[in-house]
């Protein structure tokens, strides 16, 4: 309505300010007259007045009546909730495990990179799967809805909306008797923290405790098993990194909202019944992945012959990265959700103590970025153009190195895929998804 307030001010003398004190005998033959006596003000007021009735008549019903409501459905990937009529027949269906013994999970972020890839492999092995993602628009949408497909022709069905939505979680729970939740929704990125705080904040702790407080109330709880990262280590300068190690010494705040997840996890476990499993994951790569990160966005600029920045440390010291291959996570996780005891709560009550762990999920191999860069260089048959630059304070840490003892004696966890073979993979899966895309643009 602010739009209108120039118009109705220019009107004031002729429409009065309320209409319920307007008389018609009133509208005197001096007003009359003074129109007569102005034509071309009683053209453009004669207008003004039919744009304000097609106003009224065509606009939208007010927005804070609107929000009321809270209509399920909405147009497109907008971040916004998006769905279908009969979304709770699809998302039943979807649910549904091929066996008497198989889960019924509910995978958050499903459209992500890891997420896709661990929806996959549920569907894949007889698990009922139903994704859930608010497709926001941190990295490309288009790469998102490419995973989408591959999840509606796998029969996994996505619920467009976002976990903050506490409305829909508990609709969703009631609609739904999910086993386990498989918790991989996040704002990313560490650098990114810089430019938008909040949302770190919206998505890894409001939208994290949204998500336990629908699984606390839920009748049957289900068993939780969810993504921290390596980045709570922090300026931890012991290595490897144990789950032992300290973890208050976070470097950005991305690591702190992931700190603080696991300790928000502690509680629902401790005063709820939750059994919550947090993984660490050590930069995970490979098809389907991230463009924000390294390895991403130096294949697409080596290709385009573009300089490409290798940061070190202060003294000239390496960058490395314990670089763990997305199929290696996803048998870590899967190996998370096989081994998750059934949580001991009911309907918010806790009836006994339940399982809580954390897991590193690293190729426990650090490689420097240099090293990474000159794999890159061999795959693409393109020399790199480099410039070295010393590593802003911008929340990044010099390297990363996992010890997983503890998941490989408790999980079975072993990862099997060097850097070179996990690159070797993720550059075919670029050079044809990004080719055929050209393709079809020409």
């Amino acid at each position: 309505m602010t739009q209108l307030k120039p118009i109705l001010s220019h009107l004031d003398p002729i429409i009065p300010s309320s209409t319920g004190k307007f008389k018609p005998d009133k509208f005197s033959a001096y007003s009359f007259h003074r129109l007569r006596c102005h034509p071309r003000l009683a053209f453009w007021s004669f207008l003004s007045v039919i744009f304000i009735l097609l106003f009224f008549c065509f606009s939208p019903p007010d927005g804070s009546s609107a929000a009321k409501r809270r209509s399920l459905h909405t147009s497109s990937y907008t971040g916004r909730m998006h769905l279908d009529s009969n979304w709770e027949v699809k998302a039943r269906n979807s649910a549904r495990p091929r066996s008497k013994t198989g889960f019924s999970v509910l995978v958050t972020g499903a459209a992500g990179f890891v997420g896709t890839h661990v929806s996959l492999s549920l569907k894949r092995r007889g698990d009922g799967v139903v994704g859930l993602d608010n497709f926001n628009n941190y990295y490309d949408t288009g790469l998102k809805k490419s995973r989408k497909s591959l999840l509606d022709r796998a029969g996994v069905y996505v619920i467009v909306a976002d976990i903050n939505d506490a409305v829909l979680l508990r609709k969703l729970f009631q609609t739904v008797h999910f086993t386990h939740v498989m918790h991989l929704a996040a704002q990313a990125g560490v650098r990114y923290a810089m430019q938008n705080p909040n949302s770190y904040i919206h998505s890894n702790v409001n939208g994290f405790v949204s998500l336990l407080e629908a699984c606390k109330n839920a009748t049957l709880q289900p068993s939780i098993v969810w993504a921290s990262s390596s980045s709570v280590y922090g300026l931890n300068s012991k290595v490897p990194f144990s789950e032992k190690d300290r973890t208050d010494q976070p470097a950005s705040l991305y690591a702190a909202t992931k700190k603080a997840g696991e300790e928000i996890a502690h509680t629902y476990n401790h005063i709820y019944g939750l059994s919550i499993t947090g993984l660490r994951f050590f930069t995970v790569y490979g098809p389907w992945g991230r463009p924000d990160m390294a390895y991403f966005f130096f294949t697409k600029d080596i290709l385009k012959r573009k300089e490409i920045k290798i940061f070190e440390g202060a003294d000239h010291s390496t960058v490395a990265r314990d670089f763990t291959y997305v199929d290696d996570v996803v048998k870590g996780c899967l190996a998370a959700l096989d081994t998750a005891k059934k949580s001991t709560g009911n309907g918010g009550k806790k009836k006994g103590v339940a399982q809580f762990r954390i897991y590193n999920l690293g190729n426990t191999n650090p490689v420097p970025v240099e090293d990474l860069v000159a794999i890159l260089e061999k795959l693409l048959k393109v020399k790199a153009k480099k410039k070295v630059l010393t590593m802003p304070r911008n929340g990044d840490v010099l390297f990363t190195h996992a010890n997983i003892t503890l998941a490989r004696k408790e999980l079975g966890y072993k990862p099997t895929t060097d850097l070179e073979t996990g690159l070797k993979k993720f550059v075919k899966w670029y050079l044809h998804y990004y080719g055929s895309k050209k393709k079809s643009a020409w």
